[in-house]
């Protein structure tokens, strides 16, 4: 089945709504308007229930099909927006310099919106439907908060799918895969501390600039030679802060960064190998380095009967030919693997076109393909919770 006519026909009301969000962004946790937004879209739809405060600001609605009983499956937004100053000259550009949606947040919002007032004026299916908008998924685990905060039982989900917009994808082409799909991360601070001295007069110092920039060189031998290349695997040095004045060589430097791997293990493998690497360089200079590695987000894994059963109702709206099945892995994260960890689910990539990349200043979503994702959403509803 192709694009739905009702969903094409909602297109440009669901846009409206889109830009709106997107005039209007908010972060992390502080989600209250967004959500405000959403929780009148869905009263306003008739769902039957709407439940806020879910892992702190998280909002969950839910509609009930018409043809009976049955499970409950869970479809997916997320609303948080980013600490980006726009770039995009759209008319619709943030109303709050250093905030926005870059993305596409404010899209997923807006197609699963659109997705529930069709669902609430046809409900032809058995069971439940659970739209859930989810805070901070930027940067603080939202998604774990709300299942933590019991989710899933509460609402008797028993499956989850995600959706999301991306770049440099034909725009309305669908792309994902069984298995990992989006990396699983760590981020690490590194404190090397040397010998404080005067710039004229280095030899009465231990130079902690040149101890850290030759740890940043060294741990990039632990991708070339400590891993096997097979494993998918990214460290990243991202931040080196020190000193105060160009002729004081400081005590103490810092270093930050990222480390995204699509094995579990190979984050643990890391670990050892850095604390290994920095203590051996800053030892060599007669430093010390600290090494502080803390894990985030898990690998997001789809499960395999619910990535062909997303994959197919993604073939009836868009064709066989516009779904990539076997899409090559990602190494940035995605929260959603929380909610892929406490149920079977799939994560689904929807094309933006050629616009620019999600996290640029000047990215904007593709209002484009609101009625192929409307229409995603509503036949996979349709379809797994068929009588």
């Amino acid at each position: 089945m192709p694009i739905l006519n009702r969903a094409a026909e909602l297109q440009p009301e669901v846009a409206a709504w889109r830009r709106h969000l997107h005039e209007n962004p908010e972060l992390d946790f502080d989600v209250h308007q967004t959500g405000d937004f959403v929780a009148a879209k869905l009263a306003e739809f008739g769902a039957d229930e709407i439940v806020r405060g879910i892992g702190r600001t998280g909002l969950v609605g839910v509609i009930r099909g018409r043809l009976g009983d049955g499970p409950t499956i869970g479809l997916r937004a997320d609303m948080d927006a980013l600490p980006i100053l726009e770039e995009s000259g759209a008319p619709w550009t943030s109303k709050t310099p250093g905030k926005m949606h870059a993305c596409g947040h404010d899209g997923h919002i807006a197609m699963l919106l659109g997705a529930a007032k069709y669902l609430a004026e046809t409900r032809n299916f058995a069971g439940s439907v659970a739209l859930i908008f989810q805070p901070a998924e930027e940067s603080n685990g939202g998604g774990n908060e709300m299942v933590k905060d019991g989710m899933m039982e509460r609402f008797s989900i028993g499956r989850v799918f995600g959706l999301h917009n991306a770049p440099g994808i034909p725009a309305g082409e669908f792309s994902t895969r069984t298995g990992g799909i989006m990396a699983g991360c760590a981020d690490f601070r590194i404190l090397v501390t040397g010998k404080g001295g005067h710039a004229a007069y280095p030899h009465h110092a231990v130079d902690s600039v040149l101890v850290a920039s030759q740890i940043v060189v060294a741990l990039q031998a632990i991708r070339s030679r400590n891993i096997d290349p097979i494993d998918s695997f990214v460290l990243s040095t991202t931040m080196i802060h020190g000193g105060d004045a160009t002729n004081i060589i400081p005590q103490r430097v810092e270093l930050q960064g990222t480390v995204r791997a699509l094995d579990p293990p190979v984050l643990r493998q890391v670990e050892e190998r850095m604390r290994i690497v920095c203590d051996g360089v800053a030892a060599s200079h007669g430093a010390t380095a600290e090494v502080f590695y803390r894990y985030d987000y898990p690998v997001t894994v789809n499960h395999a009967a619910e990535t062909e059963l997303a994959c197919d109702v993604a073939s009836d709206v868009a064709g066989e030919r516009r779904v990539s099945r076997d899409a090559p892995p990602e190494l940035g994260t995605e929260d959603f693997s929380y909610m892929l960890e406490a149920r079977p689910g799939a994560f689904m990539f929807i094309g933006n076109g050629d616009t620019p990349q999600c996290h640029h200043p000047a990215y904007d979503f593709n209002d484009e393909i609101i009625p192929a994702g409307i229409s995603y959403w509503v036949r996979l509803a349709e379809t797994a919770l068929k009588p």
